[in-house]
C-alpha cells in the first residue's frame, strides 16, 4: 500500500489475496475511509482493530526514508550538475530551506532518529556515496550512486558545526543541536579526509531521553549492591571500563545522579561533555589551548570537590593525578579503553603508574559490553555449528552446553529484518581483595591476574554472557562476538 494511503486512512496492509485484503485499522468506523480504500484497493476488505498509537509506530517502521533519501540525492545531483557544483552558492542562498541538500540531511536524520541509530557515517568512495548507520551497535548501509553530492553534504554539515569549509586536509571536530521527530539530538561531528573526498562520522546523543537510574541499567543484583557500597564511600577510585559506544559513560552519569546530593560537591572533566546535569560542575576538555585532562584536574582539586569524573585515563600524568585525589579523601570515578576489569590494573601499570599507589586508591572495577537482544518476534530455535561447538567446548569445559536449547530471529519488520531488537548490557565486577592489591603493590601482574579471576563472586564475562544466550535474551553469536576466544 503506498504510504500516502497508509499515513491518510490511518491503515496498513497485513494480508492480501485473490478475494480481499485484512486492514489494520484505528478506526473500523470510518466508512469513508472503507469506501475510498474499496474502491482503490479493488477488493474486499476485512478489518483489524489497532491503537492508534501502535499503529501510527508500525507506519513509521514499515516506510522508512530509505527511498525518500534515495529520491532526493538523485534531485540533489540534478541540480548541482545544473548550477555548476556551486556549492557554497547553494547552501547559503536564502532559499536554504528548500534546498535539496537541506532537504536529504533532514530525512537522513529523520530515519536516523526513526531507527534509534547512534552513528551516522557519511563516506564518499570512487563511484558511491555510503551513507551507514549504527543501529544497537551494528552499522547498517545504503548506497548511493551520486557520489557527487557528497561535496554539498560536507560544506552544510560543516557550517551547522561551525567548522571552516575551506579547510579539506586536515581533521575537523565540531557540534550542533538538531531537533527531529520530537527528539532533541546533540551531534558531535568529526571529519576526515580521505581518498575520494572527506569522511564524515555524526554520534547522535538524544537529550529527550532522561538519563536512567542504575536500577535500570540492568546490572545484577549481586554486581549492583557492591557497586552502590562503593560510590557511597567518602573516597577511593572507582573505574568503569569497556571498548567505545559500550555504554560507559551511562552507567558513570548514573552513578554521579545517585550520589548527587546538595551536600557534595562534584565537578568532571570530560572531552566532550555528553549529557547536562544539574548541580554538577561539568568542565569541556580543549588540548587545542592546553586544557587537558591534567590541567583541568589540577585546577579542579582546588576547587573544593567531594566527587571528581575524570573523562579517560589516556596518559601517565592524568591517572596519577587522579589516583592521588583518590588518596587525599576524594571519591574519583574514571574510565580507561580495555577489554575486561582484569586488565584494566595491568594496563595502568603498563602506562607507568607506581603499583603500591594504585594499590592505595583502586576499589572497584566495572567493565561493560552491550549484546542484542533477540527479536521476540521473529524468535526461534537455532543450530550450532561445527565452529560454534568447539568454542563453547574450549569456553566451557565442565558446562553440558549440548543441554542448553539456544534461539535466533529469523528477521522480520518490527526488528527491520535483523532478528535482533534492542540492546542489553553484560557485567564484569571485580572488587579488590587482600591477594589482588597485595599483586599491585608488588607490581606483580601475572599474580595480579590469578588473584583476580580467584576473586569470590567474580564471574567473567564469557559466563554472563551465555546466561543471557540460556535464558533466551541474546543469541550465541553474540556472546561469541563480544568476548572473543577467551573465557
Amino acid at each position: 500500500m503506498p504510504e500516502s494511503l497508509a499515513r491518510r486512512f490511518r491503515v496498513l496492509l497485513l494480508e492480501s489475496n485473490d478475494r480481499d485484503v485484512l486492514l489494520a485499522m484505528a478506526d473500523p468506523t470510518d466508512l469513508l475511509a472503507v469506501d475510498e480504500l474499496t474502491r482503490i484497493l479493488h477488493k474486499r476488505i476485512r478489518q483489524a482493530v489497532v491503537k492508534e498509537s501502535d499503529l501510527l509506530s508500525v507506519i513509521d517502521q514499515c516506510y522508512r526514508n530509505t527511498e525518500e533519501i534515495s529520491a532526493l540525492a538523485e534531485q540533489l545531483d540534478d541540480e548541482l550538475s545544473e548550477n555548476d557544483f556551486d556549492f557554497n552558492s547553494l547552501v547559503t542562498s536564502n532559499e536554504v530551506a528548500e534546498a535539496p541538500v537541506v532537504k536529504l540531511l533532514e530525512s537522513i536524520f529523520d530515519d536516523a532518529a526513526l531507527m534509534n541509530a547512534s552513528d551516522i557515517h557519511i563516506e564518499p568512495d570512487e563511484k558511491v556515496l555510503r551513507i551507514r548507520q549504527r543501529i544497537d551497535g551494528i552499522l547498517n548501509e545504503q548506497i548511493l550512486n551520486e557520489v557527487k553530492i557528497a561535496s554539498a553534504l560536507v560544506v552544510r554539515l560543516k557550517l551547522m558545526a561551525s567548522l571552516n569549509i575551506s579547510e579539506k586536509r586536515l581533521p575537523q571536530d565540531g557540534r550542533f543541536t538538531i531537533r527531529v521527530k520530537g527528539k532533541t539530538l546533540d551531534v558531535r561531528l568529526s571529519t576526515l579526509p580521505v581518498t575520494h573526498g572527506e569522511s564524515i562520522v555524526m554520534r547522535l546523543l538524544d537529550h529527550s531521553q532522561n538519563l536512567l537510574s542504575l536500577d535500570k541499567l540492568g546490572i545484577p543484583d549481586d554486581l549492583l549492591h557492591t557497586f552502590r557500597k562503593h560510590i557511597r564511600n567518602p573516597h577511593g577510585l572507582i573505574l568503569v571500563t569497556g571498548p567505545t559506544g559500550s555504554g560507559r559513560t551511562t552507567t558513570l552519569y548514573s552513578a554521579l545522579s545517585e550520589v548527587n546530593t546538595p551536600d557534595t560537591k562534584i565537578i568532571t572533566a570530560e572531552d566532550p561533555v555528553e549529557y547536562s546535569l544539574s548541580r554538577i560542575n561539568q568542565s569541556q576538555v580543549n588540548e587545542k589551548i592546553g586544557l587537558t585532562f591534567a590541567a583541568v584536574l589540577r585546577s579542579a582539586l582546588r576547587q573544593d570537590p567531594d566527587v571528581i569524573l575524570v573523562g579517560e585515563m589516556r596518559d601517565t600524568e592524568t591517572a596519577e593525578i587522579a589516583i592521588r585525589a583518590a588518596i587525599t579523601g576524594h571519591l574519583v570515578f574514571s574510565t580507561l579503553h580495555t577489554n575486561s576489569a582484569v586488565e584494566t590494573a595491568t594496563r595502568l601499570l603498563d602506562m607507568g603508574v607506581k603499583g603500591y599507589i594504585l594499590a592505595s586508591a583502586l576499589q572497584v572495577i566495572v567493565a561493560q559490553r552491550l549484546v542484542r537482544r533477540i527479536c521476540e518476534n521473529c524468535m526461534t530455535d537455532a543450530n550450532i555449528d561445527e565452529h560454534q561447538q568447539v568454542w563453547l567446548e574450549n569456553s566451557f569445559p565442565s558446562v553440558e552446553t549440548t543441554a542448553i536449547n539456544f534461539k535466533h530471529g529469523l528477521g522480520c519488520p518490527q526488528c527491520n529484518n535483523t532478528g535482533y531488537k534492542g540492546r542489553v548490557g553484560v557485567y564484569e565486577l571485580l572488587e579488590m581483595t587482600h591477594d589482588t592489591l597485595d599483586a599491585l603493590r608488588r607490581s606483580d601482574s601475572p599474580a595480579f591476574i590469578t588473584a583476580a579471576k580467584l576473586t569470590p563472586g567474580f564471574k567473567p564475562f564469557t559466563v554472563s554472557a551465555l546466561e543471557f544466550a540460556r535464558n533466551k535474551i541474546t543469541t550465541l553469536d553474540e556472546v561469541i562476538r563480544i568476548t572473543g576466544s577467551g573465557a
